[in-house]
């Protein structure tokens, strides 16, 4: 882009900056979205998070947009369907997952109410501003993310560990990770 903002220094495309002017860092308390995260970074262990980007049209189509009760509904023909969709990732684990989150997130859901307020208490309920100067200084996990990951093993997710909870932590805006120098830092 030829706007001539500073932004993280990942924000290397079109897509990426994009997700990175609108959405990476913002506070999300909306369940379907935090859901939809919950998939997105499951599935992007261990590829880029643009490859998930350039695919995420695709999982919206796949995981009925994202609605949970629908997603926890899926069965053994609709994982073998998603394995065929070239639209997604064709992860078998990472299929399966998705549909055993889904049912442990309602249960959540029902234990407090939200996944909102269940995700949002590991940071007592609100963002944790951080002031990294290069992407080299942001960590890869945090001790609540290490507890935020071992309490949704405990209920029964999948493709949860502290990595991929910090991403998510950071894509709903928990963690404000923004370089201090990137025009985001300060709005987020």
């Amino acid at each position: 882009m030829l706007d001539h903002k500073i932004r993280c220094s990942w924000c290397l495309d079109p897509l990426s900056i994009r997700y990175h002017d609108r959405e990476w860092g913002v506070p999300v308390h909306e369940d379907r979205k935090l859901f939809e995260f919950l998939i997105l970074e499951g599935a992007q262990a261990g590829l880029s998070w643009l490859t998930i980007l350039k695919r995420r049209e695709g999982y919206r189509n796949a995981f009925c947009q994202f609605d949970v009760e629908k997603v926890a509904q899926l069965e053994e023909s609709d994982i073998q369907r998603l394995l065929k969709d070239v639209s997604i990732i064709r992860h078998q684990l990472k299929l399966r997952s998705a549909v055993i989150n889904a049912r442990a997130f309602i249960k959540i859901q029902e234990e407090f109410g939200s996944f909102d307020i269940y995700c949002w208490q590991f940071v007592s309920g609100k963002p944790m501003i951080h002031r990294r100067r290069s992407h080299g200084a942001v960590p890869t996990r945090s001790h609540e993310s290490d507890a935020f990951s071992k309490d949704l093993k405990r209920r029964g997710f999948q493709f949860v560990g502290s990595t991929i909870l910090y991403a998510y932590m950071q894509a709903v805006g928990m963690v404000n990770d923004h370089l201090v120098k990137c025009f985001r830092h300060g709005e987020c």
